[in-house]
């Protein structure tokens, strides 16, 4: 199976100690090198308001993973984690591996395309110069 990458989003309480919170990263890293993956990234964004209240709370703790693996069930244990956690109110992994590569093959498909058919050097402002006399003599 190939290597997949993912984003994991997930939101804790306001008044959820930083320790705590620091308690709930080291659980997921443990969880993900326990099942053969890795976690490249992890930033904490820190309290931010959110767009609409999330059981009653107006405000959350943002942090962001980067992980990559190979075993699907990763994910599923890590979010079965998030959802016992009672500091963790919102969560929301996505598979970012897919749009990469449509990213790529859309970059490839231009480049040859581009390299199909040079577009010919024309003077500024050519384009088009015949058809627009002709309108202005019509008048």
């Amino acid at each position: 199976m190939e290597e997949r990458l993912y984003d994991l989003m997930f939101i804790c309480r306001p008044a959820t100690p930083e320790e705590e919170i620091d308690k709930i990263i080291s659980t997921l890293e443990h969880t993900a090198g326990e099942r053969g993956g890795k976690v490249e990234k992890k930033e904490k964004w820190g309290a931010r308001r959110m767009a609409y209240r999330v059981r009653r709370h107006r405000e959350g703790y943002y942090v962001l993973m980067v992980l990559r693996s190979t075993q699907g069930d990763l994910v599923h244990e890590l979010e079965r984690r998030l959802k016992v956690n009672d500091a963790v109110i919102k969560y929301m992994t996505v598979r970012l591996d897919e749009d990469m590569k449509r990213q790529k093959r859309l970059a490839a498909r231009r480049e040859k395309r581009a390299s199909r058919r040079p577009r010919a050097a024309r003077p500024h402002g050519h384009a088009g110069g015949e058809q627009t006399a002709a309108v202005q003599q019509k008048d």
